[in-house]
């Protein structure tokens, strides 16, 4: 492992915190559309009605009153996720994988808890512990991806999702997130997953970044996680830029999962999005918006951005090249 080179990715334009929030989230961001991304339920029924696949699903609880339906709604199913509606950052989320003895449900590390310990962390969401700003908040009960097994070898007990900014429509920037122990299988990099930088051209993964150190393997699998082929990388391109069109967010991030049975599916839409993906591409963003952004009208076709965005990255190659080689 070794030290994040901080002084290259500032060579390279790397966007802050306050540019970030000055230049792009809040002038490119209407607060009136943050709704629509910030409660998962309406971020689910817009991308339904666009035809954007969503992990189905089973059910909400908004009340400490309807809590106890929690079994009817899972009835059927044996194994689901439990998140908030308004929740961020992966706070609040509980994957159950299945059934044990009891009565008793299975979680993604193993462990197991009864029906009232999931009742109580419900009604801890309905509280507001995991919302954004602390307000009331409603439960979603919903599908648990299955991830495609190609990502097996790079990650654990979890499923990892892929981050991708997108400004105006176009898709600018990628990584994939990889559950660690230490994450306890959840795909957040607060929490202790790792970041892995793609090649947007090509959807090849780049080397990683876990804790601000430059990683070469998975910390638990031991696999390389440079060089992996992501599956269906067009069309996560293209969920990711028709996005732009049911959020409206000029600046966002795009989360999406590769279900080994339903393929690319939408997971959540961020109107704050980090700036780690930075890290784990060894690339800044300015230059890259600065790029977009003087790149004339948005074309209405979500498969023109991201041709569009696909050339662009293309002629950075071309003049990094001819940089290195003068």
């Amino acid at each position: 492992m070794i030290r994040m080179p901080w002084t290259v990715l500032r060579d390279k334009g790397i966007l802050g915190m306050n540019q970030r929030n000055a230049q792009f989230i809040s002038k490119f961001n209407e607060r009136k559309f943050y709704p629509i991304v910030d409660d998962k339920r309406t971020t689910k029924r817009e991308a339904i009605k666009a035809g954007i696949p969503v992990p189905e699903l089973y059910g909400t609880i908004e009340t400490e009153h309807d809590i106890p339906n929690l079994e009817k709604i899972v009835a059927q199913h044996e194994d689901f996720v439990i998140k908030p509606a308004n929740g961020s950052g992966g706070n609040g989320i509980v994957v159950i994988t299945g059934r044990g003895h009891n009565g008793f449900y299975r979680k993604s590390n193993d462990t197991l808890v009864s029906p009232g310990e999931l009742h109580h962390h419900i009604s801890n969401i309905l509280s507001g512990m995991h919302s954004l700003g602390g307000s009331a908040d409603a439960c979603i009960i919903e599908y648990r991806v299955k991830f495609d097994p190609v990502f097996e070898p790079i990650s654990f007990r979890g499923v990892p999702d892929i981050r991708t900014i997108v400004f105006r429509g176009f898709p600018v920037m990628a990584m994939i997130r990889l559950p660690t122990r230490e994450s306890d299988g959840r795909a957040n990099l607060h929490q202790g997953a790792v970041g892995a930088g793609i090649d947007l051209e090509s959807g090849i993964t780049r080397r990683g970044v876990w804790k601000n150190l430059i990683i070469d393997h998975h910390p638990d699998t031991g696999v390389a996680i440079k060089g992996h082929s992501i599956p269906h990388w067009d069309k996560i391109l293209l969920l990711a830029s028709r996005c732009y069109e049911i959020a409206k967010l000029g600046y966002m991030g795009v989360d999406i999962v590769l279900d080994r049975d339903f393929g690319p599916m939408m997971l959540e839409i961020n109107a704050r999005p980090g700036l780690n993906i930075q890290m784990s591409n060894r690339e800044g963003l300015a230059p890259i918006l600065e790029q977009i952004g003087n790149s004339g009208p948005i074309p209405d076709s979500a498969e023109e951005r991201v041709s569009m965005a696909l050339e662009f990255v293309r002629k950075r190659k071309i003049a990094e090249a001819a940089a290195r080689r003068s």
